[in-house]
């Protein structure tokens, strides 16, 4: 970019700033401005409807007053009651709107006291009429009558004359402020466009150079995916790896286990038949002591045939997948106290794969027992047409699915392990309702190799 395109663009940018700041400086100031034009235009229209409201309540009362005097029915004096009372009601209002505008509060004053002194001419002649012995048909007195009542609309037309004045005024303001707006707005626009046009010339001055940026940034982003491909691919196969080792190094330790403790408790349990043979057991302390060893080696090799069946099920190699599956839910149950349900088909899959399956559910049901405190469990493995559905249910308390933690490594453990077999994992699950742990693997896994 040459010193000339620098230049402009250090121009257009202020001119652009500066057209900004008028308009807003100028719609702000025509803002103000009507707004105080609306509010004062806005006091003289209730000022004229108060005044014109408070003559249409003389009229109700003289007219309510005169119909009473004239028939005397009882009728006409609510009409005059109320009358009454929104004239004083307008008399307040009005009262508080005159009260800061000196040069229209002493015609205010004169118009109250006109109409102070009438309703006090008309409650006189309610009071004589209420006298006793006062004649119902007699009119009231129209001793200056007229003359008060003429008055009352005299103050009241000055006024009201005043308040359209401030009416026009304002309206005129608003026209101002409007023809002001019209104005700058158009100057702003002119500014405006001129800064528009010196920025497209300098906007093609840059494309050319935006678009090399984005060929340099695409070129790099595709190295950087492939990059990311590759290293996932590798991190995926070292995880699968782990996992084969894992699983061997389980199955190497259930097998020491087998051969060199299940030997080990073996001799012990025969050399404690012999021992019975030479002891004599009718001696209670020796009996207890002999009957304490034996449950002790039988609580051993019960503690050592969970620990196999924990690190490598020795029902899923020699029985087969539906077996080991049933072992493991019959333990659940007895231990866990629930309720379970199952139901199992033989499903044709590799040995890994039969190995997933039972870690998955197997890993569910450690969930279930620490965490859903559920009392029914359904634990299912259908033959499909095309895949194998695993799936693991309960009603337990549940959870909010969309917000598994970072470090729910049991449930990240299953989906990796369901993905390594070419399935698909998912948890469906509502707080209060219960959990649902599915998973879907390929028919064809029977005839993949192993995954290792």
């Amino acid at each position: 970019m040459n010193w000339t395109r620098l230049r402009r663009m250090t121009f257009s940018l202020p001119l652009a700033l500066l057209a900004a700041l008028l308009l807003v400086a100028i719609n702000e100031t025509g803002y103000q401005r009507s707004r105080g034009a609306v509010a004062d235009l806005g006091r003289s229209y209730a000022t004229r409807n108060a005044l014109n409201q408070l003559l249409q309540n003389m009229l109700n009362a003289e007219t309510g007053l005169r119909g009473y005097l004239l028939t005397g029915d009882q009728a006409y004096l609510p009409p005059y009651e109320q009358a009454v009372r929104a004239i004083n009601g307008h008399l307040d209002g009005l009262r508080q709107t005159y009260a800061g505008l000196p040069e229209q509060s002493a015609e205010f004053a004169a118009l109250a006291q006109q109409v102070a002194h009438r309703l006090q001419a008309l409650d006189q002649s309610l009071a004589r009429q209420a006298r006793p012995g006062s004649d119902a048909a007699s009119p009231a007195p129209r001793g200056g009558d007229m003359g008060d009542l003429h008055a009352i609309r005299a103050s009241a037309a000055r006024l009201i004359a005043h308040s359209e004045q401030q009416a026009h005024a304002s309206t005129q303001e608003i026209q101002q402020a409007l023809m002001l707006s019209r104005l700058g707005i158009a100057g702003v626009a002119i500014i405006g466009l001129l800064a528009f046009y010196m920025y497209l010339r300098q906007t093609n001055a840059l494309h050319q150079a935006n678009a090399r940026e984005q060929q340099a940034l695409a070129h790099e982003r595709d190295r950087l995916e492939q990059l990311v491909r590759e290293r996932t691919q590798s991190l995926t196969q070292l995880a699968n790896h782990l996992q084969q080792v894992r699983e061997d190094e389980r199955a190497h330790l259930a097998r020491e286990l087998h051969d060199e403790l299940g030997a080990l408790l073996t001799a012990a349990k025969l050399d404690l038949a012999r021992l019975k043979s030479r002891i004599d057991l009718q001696h209670s302390d020796n009996a207890e002591r002999v009957q304490h060893l034996t449950d002790t080696l039988n609580s051993g090799i019960a503690l050592k045939r969970r620990i196999i069946e924990n690190l490598r099920p020795s029902s899923l190699s020699n029985l087969g997948l539906t077996a080991a599956l049933e072992n493991l839910t019959r333990d659940f149950a007895a231990h866990g106290g629930v309720q379970m349900d199952t139901s199992f088909d033989e499903v044709p899959l590799s040995e890994a794969a039969q190995l997933t399956v039972y870690r998955l559910v197997q890993e569910s049901l450690t969930n279930i027992g620490k965490y859903a405190n559920a009392r029914q469990v359904l634990v299912c493995v259908h033959d499909r047409a095309d895949h194998v559905l695993v799936q693991v249910r309960d009603d337990g308390q549940g959870f909010d699915s969309t917000r598994i933690a970072p470090d729910a490594h049991g449930l990240l453990g299953m989906r990796h392990r369901v993905e390594a077999a070419g399935g698909q994992f998912e948890i469906r699950s509502t707080p209060g309702v219960g959990t649902l742990v599915s998973a879907t693997l390929p028919r064809e896994s029977a005839a993949a190799p192993d995954a290792s």
